[in-house]
């Protein structure tokens, strides 16, 4: 056996019906609801600071840097 032939054996030969391609069109919106929950359980578990910056009432918990040239004014 060829190493060609071998390579073919990884793929999948399976063809999808009309209505698996339905199925996996109507999941979508879900899917993406899910992966978007659980992005933010990631940000939220991780304190991942870069993002959770960006969400609102959440940033709260990190204080802003003071700005040098007001600290001068003062």
């Amino acid at each position: 056996m060829s190493i060609k032939d071998k390579c073919k054996s990884f793929l999948c030969q399976h063809k999808p019906t009309a209505a698996q391609k339905t199925a996996a069109i109507a999941f979508m919106p879900s899917a993406g609801f899910f992966g978007l929950a659980a992005l933010l359980a990631v940000v939220y578990y991780t304190d991942w600071k870069t993002i959770a910056g960006w969400i609102p009432l959440y940033n709260t918990k990190f204080p802003k840097p003071e700005d040098p040239k007001k600290a001068k004014k003062k």
